[in-house]
């Protein structure tokens, strides 16, 4: 079975040709679910953090404020770092352990949506890697939107990652979301179909 990494910039539309290719029948897992899994009240990623940053990021409930660690590891490098260094560990494993389970599956490729991809020096552990991608300031207005932040923090956020045209320029495909839904979803069912006839 093929492994296939789906990466790409923040906003730049990567949940959305995810879901599509689950709809298509492809077995995906979604890096940042495990992410938010392995910081869940209880877990010793949730202990790590605490003790790493301190009772001043989590909200009335006890649970980490996304928002809160968002805007402080967005604005300090080795917080960022530091943060990384106690969730990734756990996500890389559960992924190993997902595409081993689905080994002897009849699909012949199943996808990992992993934001950091190059950021983390995993490009390799991956047959296929598909980028999604954006004019930057299609990315702006999307982050501005979805996370309520200003553009001087959207930028920031942008800017902790590789630029987009270093990871279109190692993919193997790229899909582009500038545009209506419909041409987004026809750039994924092409990709299925070229992945597809490969693995056949």
């Amino acid at each position: 079975m093929q492994r296939v990494a789906l990466t790409g910039g923040i906003a730049t539309g990567k949940s959305h040709v995810l879901a599509v290719f689950t709809a298509l029948g492809v077995p995906t897992i979604d890096a940042d679910v495990l992410a938010r899994e392995t910081v869940a009240p209880g877990t010793a990623g949730f202990d790590a953090v605490k003790v790493r940053f301190g009772p001043s990021i989590l909200d009335p409930a006890g649970a980490l404020d996304r928002r809160k660690l968002g805007d402080l590891v967005f604005a300090d490098v080795q917080a960022r770092r530091d943060l990384e260094a106690i969730i990734h560990p756990a996500v890389v494993a559960a992924i190993d352990k997902w595409f081993t389970g689905l080994e002897g599956a009849a699909t012949g490729f199943a996808i990992a949506d992993i934001p950091l991809l190059f950021e983390t020096g995993r490009e390799h552990q991956y047959d296929v890697v598909i980028v999604t991608a954006c004019e930057l300031q299609t990315q702006i207005r999307r982050i501005v939107a979805r996370d309520r932040i200003s553009e001087a923090d959207a930028r920031q956020r942008i800017a902790a990652q590789l630029p987009i045209e270093e990871k279109t320029r190692r993919a193997d495909y790229v899909i582009r979301t500038d545009g209506m839904v419909a041409e987004t979803n026809a750039q994924v069912h092409a990709a299925y179909a070229r992945l597809t006839s490969v693995t056949a």
